[in-house]
């Protein structure tokens, strides 16, 4: 098979750069009733009929739990440095409090050995949505107790993987649990509070600083959360087109940094609808991290807010929606998902978190970083991944500290409320028969990480 044509070489990356590919439980592992795993919030949201658009099986995922060999031996042909997994909490603790599956953790522990006998270091995140259901029946992160079973969780999986896993990720994307999950209810649990689930992103932040402890007291080695970043452009010059990106970026990028790499919430106003002891809360949050995780897609063209939502809105009191006016950018190629093609914002982005946090802003690595599109011969998603690396190594040349870039993903995955229809692997997946296919993607990310080693380009196959 031919390689498309590139747009040139890539510039080349400091020496130790890591090149890495992501993935979830939930999304891949399938085997959802079986050897002790307890049901998750989101296999419970995804059985109700018209949850996910195309119908999809959701606990199937892409047979990962079965064929997890398979894809660590592509994994070691792309050549990857790292491999970002998920852990599903309910694998390991059904019930998220109490009795430990030993077959859970004994699926994690091989998955580990086989990434290190091929050279790839494992890079677990503890929390990728997958909530078990008794917690989210008992309110899931609205309840504080979440926070606190969480971090007992986090201590059962380090005490038994922490002598061979480099990097730890506490949480992944805080913020969509928050907005998508429990405040606009697209996504598992399908509440609707607005404003009210504001408590969701306290007790996430809250379980992050307790697991960091717990991590640490197990010797676990560098330490990092992955939170979702987008550059807010403005739609409008109005007072309220302001207001509503201003409003959105402090919901959706600093909501979270703030508080872990400062201490302190964007806005006294979100501190003051925080529950619980939150200035005591807030020193076990901004515990030191070793390493700060960005997972980036496009930015955000925020406007005006509906009429309806402006005039109920005063001092955070809860509106009739939420007062920001996403908007549609034009004026770029849109992946098959209908997301625009911006790499300039991920530049854009990384300068924005060191002009805002300084020296307080730990290294950084990319955790998630990729485009849906179909097609084994998807040169589209080539030119997307090319483009967006030559904007991190602009933000690098800048002086940000970055050390490694994770696409999304190794393989075609359930792509949550969108089913199996958006595409985000490297490595195509016939999800009848769960066969592998190498894209031409996967095959021009191997000849970049060969590069970026000093290797010479082989022949394509």
């Amino acid at each position: 098979m031919t390689l498309p044509p590139l747009p040139g070489p890539l510039p080349a990356f400091p020496p130790g750069f890591l090149w890495g590919v992501s993935a979830s439980a939930f999304q891949t592992e399938g085997a959802a009733t079986r050897d002790g795993r307890g049901p998750s919030g989101w296999d419970e949201f995804a059985a109700q009929p018209g949850r996910i658009k195309d119908g999809s099986d959701g606990s199937l995922g892409t047979g990962f739990y079965d064929r997890y060999r398979e894809d660590v031996a592509l994994l070691a042909g792309l050549g990857a440095g790292a491999f970002r997994f998920s852990v599903s909490w309910p694998r390991v603790v059904p019930d998220g409090s109490g009795a430990v599956n030993p077959a859970g953790l004994d699926f994690y522990d091989r998955l580990v050995d086989e990434l290190c006998a091929h050279g790839i270091a494992p890079v677990p995140t503890l929390y990728h949505w997958d909530t078990p259901l008794p917690l989210e029946r008992a309110g899931g992160w609205l309840n504080r107790d979440t926070a606190h079973r969480f971090a007992d969780y986090a201590s059962t999986v380090a005490e038994r993987l922490a002598d061979r896993v480099p990097m730890w990720i506490t949480i992944n994307e805080p913020a969509e649990v928050t907005l998508l999950g429990y405040a606009l209810g697209e996504h598992a649990p399908g509440r609707k509070l607005l404003f009210d689930a504001l408590p969701a992103a306290h007790h996430q932040l809250l379980a992050h600083g307790l697991a960091v402890r717990a991590l640490r007291a197990a010797t676990a080695a560098e330490i990092g959360i992955a939170v979702s970043h987008s550059p807010v452009r403005t739609a409008g010059d109005t007072e309220e087109d302001r207001f509503g990106a201003e409003l959105y970026d402090s919901v959706y990028n600093w909501l979270f940094a703030d508080p872990l790499l400062t201490g302190a919430y964007p806005d006294e106003n979100f501190a003051a609808l925080m529950p619980g002891p939150v200035a005591e809360d807030l020193k076990v949050i901004s515990s030191p991290l070793d390493w700060y995780g960005v997972n980036y897609y496009n930015p955000t063209l925020v406007g005006a807010p509906a009429p309806e939502a402006l005039d109920s809105f005063a001092g955070f009191d809860m509106p009739g929606e939420l007062p920001f006016g996403i908007r549609q950018i034009e004026g770029y190629e849109m992946t098959d998902f209908g997301w625009p093609v911006v790499p300039e914002g991920l530049r854009d982005m990384l300068v924005g978190l060191k002009d805002r946090f300084g020296d307080r802003l730990p290294p950084i690595r990319i955790t998630e970083n990729g485009c849906g599109y179909d097609g084994i011969e998807d040169t589209r998603r080539i030119a997307f991944i090319d483009g967006h690396l030559r904007a991190l190594h602009a933000a690098m040349a800048d002086g940000i500290d970055v050390r490694a870039y994770f696409i999304w993903s190794l393989t075609d995955n359930l792509e949550w409320i969108e089913g199996y229809g958006q595409r985000f692997g490297l490595v195509h997946v016939d999800h009848p028969t769960m066969r592998r296919t190498p894209k031409d993607s996967y095959r021009w990310y191997r000849d970049v990480i060969r590069a970026q080693h000093g290797l010479s380009r082989p022949t394509a196959g």
